[in-house]
């Protein structure tokens, strides 16, 4: 398993929100560029990078920032936060990042993202599907989480098959560090084996990390929880590779 640590951008800064509320951001200390190298230096290959603002925009908002942390980082960059076009996507690979996530515009427009996978590989982009459990289905909110939509994964995914990186939020876990939803992404690894799954959302801790990769997740992206300590990136990276 994949451990992608996180780090999102907000004005510049390194911030994390709470179940994706922008009046509850709590703002770190430190430099993005010297965040990245820390990462790279406790042992991480990847890291997952989020333009809040790009996020709440609609649009990429933090370009020039991202560019430039791609372009020098000494690790892979997974970039999130306002992607809904083909040119933005193809900007911020250009750019460096080497791989692109996409929400919205997979409920929006699936036909747009198919060409996009066409256009770029499917090892390129990753489908970020942030979900309200609703009587057990796992709806696909946008927009930021600010709106919700009556779709499921499950019904994305059916319309988007090329796709073959998937990122999938509990929203309701999301910076509150009550633990992931271990029994949806196992769902999800089941119903979906040819899709190679990045859990987000609830990490707490190493035990965590550990109870998801028992679920078949292939990857999961560590918060809040990192930049407040309470995970080691040396010691997670370290049990995802045993």
């Amino acid at each position: 398993m994949i451990v992608y640590p996180a780090m999102d951008l907000m004005g510049g800064r390194c911030v994390r929100l709470a179940q994706g509320r922008f009046d509850e951001a709590t703002v770190y200390a430190g430099d993005p560029a010297e965040a990245l190298a820390g990462f790279a230096a406790a042992g991480a290959e990847w890291a997952h990078v989020v333009d809040l603002d790009g996020a709440r925009a609609g649009r990429p908002v933090q370009h020039d920032l991202v560019a430039s942390l791609a372009g020098r980082a000494p690790l892979k960059l997974q970039v999130a936060g306002g992607f809904r076009d083909a040119v933005s996507v193809a900007a911020a690979l250009a750019a460096g990042a080497s791989r692109v996530v996409i929400g919205s515009l997979a409920v929006r427009d699936p036909a747009a993202v198919r060409a996009i996978l066409a256009a770029n590989g499917a090892d390129r982009i990753a489908l970020a599907l942030d979900v309200n459990v609703v009587d057990g289905a796992p709806l696909v909110a946008t927009a930021g989480w600010t709106q919700s939509s009556d779709r499921t994964l499950y019904d994305v995914a059916a319309d988007i098959p090329q796709a073959r990186h998937m990122l999938v939020t509990d929203i309701s876990r999301d910076g509150m560090m009550r633990g992931p939803n271990l029994s949806l992404m196992r769902e999800i690894a089941s119903r979906l084996p040819h899709v190679r799954l990045q859990a987000s959302g609830g990490v707490a801790g190493i035990a965590d990390l550990a109870a998801l990769a028992g679920t078949g997740a292939d990857g999961a992206i560590v918060g809040r929880a990192l930049w407040e300590g309470r995970v080691d990136l040396a010691e997670a990276l370290s049990l995802a590779r045993a």
